[in-house]
């Protein structure tokens, strides 16, 4: 079940696309039309906690089974947001997660020994197709790192990494579009990873029932058509169930919260000379079992 947020004539909304790929149920008009009560957005979803997903799921199979096709909205006729449109906090970020990335951003010793961690301002976020901006103004470097990006689904502290995957509620694509020139004068990372626009996210939320292994799954990005970034969650240097362990000690996860896992070798930056992102370009990130996320810059 594919969960998605959508604007449909002008109005917030979210829903499940159906088995066609060509229409999404509108959850909350199935359950008005259902006489039931629905959480109004997938966050207040997730931040719910309990039978969120099987109530979504129990709605849209009785829009089928009761044929009440007044519910369902063509891809056509919407405009596509991220899953969760303006995220609660900053989403975290593990920089440095596949050993060829640590690499070709430096070299061999520059290969973490722990988790490196660094924050986007929610404001970055935006929904599959929407554009992403040049920024022209204030960035001559700008780039793009395909991410799998977690879901928290309940409230942890010291989560051990046996129990991790039981904290997340689902699985989406992220692309931690950067401007190294700023992260680079800065000294850190915040600025040149917050420009508006910067975090393309989406299509939307797979729920982690229908992922066996977070830690295994083929992850590519295409420029142009072009294949920059071809590898594996199972080449993480730190693998999912660590990443969660790491960032709950001490501190809380909440539901709702975004974790992106970190990105793979061919980045703009590695190349020789660099490979940055132009207005026109269009970007494209597929993750096995999720689905394909794609932008474009202007």
């Amino acid at each position: 079940m594919k969960l998605m947020s959508f604007k449909f004539e002008g109005t917030e909304k979210y829903g499940v696309v159906d088995d066609s790929g060509q229409k999404v149920w509108d959850v909350p008009a199935l359950a008005e039309a259902a006489g039931k009560l629905a959480p109004p957005t997938i966050l207040a979803g997730i931040e719910g906690g309990g039978q969120f997903y099987e109530n979504v799921k129990e709605l849209v199979e009785w829009g089928v089974q009761n044929g009440k096709d007044e519910c369902l909205h063509s891809l056509e006729n919407i405009t596509w947001m991220a899953p969760i449109p303006r995220p609660r906090k900053n989403i975290m970020c593990v920089g440095k997660n596949y050993r060829d990335h640590a690499i070709e951003m430096g070299s061999e010793a520059d290969i973490p020994e722990h988790i490196m961690v660094f924050t986007k301002a929610p404001t970055t976020v935006i929904g599959h197709e929407a554009p992403v901006d040049a920024h022209t103004e204030v960035t001559n470097e700008l780039d793009y790192e395909g991410e799998l990006a977690l879901i928290i689904g309940k409230r942890g502290k010291n989560i051990p990494e046996t129990e991790a995957l039981d904290y997340i509620f689902g699985y989406t694509i992220l692309n931690d579009v950067t401007a190294r020139d700023l992260q680079k004068r800065h000294k850190q990372f915040f600025i040149g990873k917050s420009l508006d626009t910067t975090c393309p996210m989406g299509p939307w939320i797979v729920h982690h029932s229908e992922i066996d292994n977070p830690n295994e799954l083929a992850i590519q990005t295409k420029v142009n058509g072009e294949v920059r970034q071809d590898s594996n969650t199972k080449h993480f240097i730190f693998p999912t169930e660590e990443i969660i362990a790491t960032l709950s000690r001490g501190m809380t996860l909440e539901p709702g919260d975004i974790i992106a896992t970190g990105t793979p070798a061919g980045v703009g930056k590695g190349f020789n000379p660099p490979r940055m992102l132009k207005s026109g370009d269009q970007i494209e990130i597929t993750i096995e079992g999720i689905g394909k996320l794609h932008n474009s810059v202007k």
